[in-house]
């Protein structure tokens, strides 16, 4: 005979986070933080119906132009500056480099490193 071992009991909360470990918690047009709702049904995508909105009418255009769903377009304007960005991120970089190669104290490397991270904080702000 075979014994069946007895499962466990598990609330719809703890099932809903094992179903859905890695989870967008990140709207996927605006890229704002998304609250935690309800753990029922289908997590949200988006933080509004704008965003739902905006999303949709990228994919269409998207299907109409052939371009590949993946692609991304950027108009001059927003590849000026995202450029400027990271240039600021390499001066940044070449900043802490030269500070360490003059003897910098820690205070002052320390500092440098915050500026470096609040620029690449920046520039995960693509939209």
């Amino acid at each position: 005979m075979s014994e069946v071992a007895e499962k466990p009991s598990v609330t719809r909360e703890e099932l809903s986070r094992m179903r859905r470990p890695g989870a967008a918690t990140h709207c996927g047009w605006c890229g704002r933080r998304l609250e935690e709702g309800e753990a029922r049904g289908r997590r949200r995508r988006y933080c509004g119906q704008s965003c739902r909105q905006r999303a949709y009418e990228r994919r269409t255009a998207l299907q109409r132009s052939g371009l590949p769903e993946d692609a991304v377009v950027l108009s001059d304007t927003e590849i000026a500056d995202l450029q400027d960005r990271l240039f600021q991120l390499r001066c940044a970089a070449e900043d802490i480099v030269t500070a360490a190669a003059d003897g910098a104290s820690t205070a002052e490397l320390r500092e440098l490193a915050q500026e470096i991270a609040r620029s690449a904080k920046d520039l995960e702000q693509l939209r």
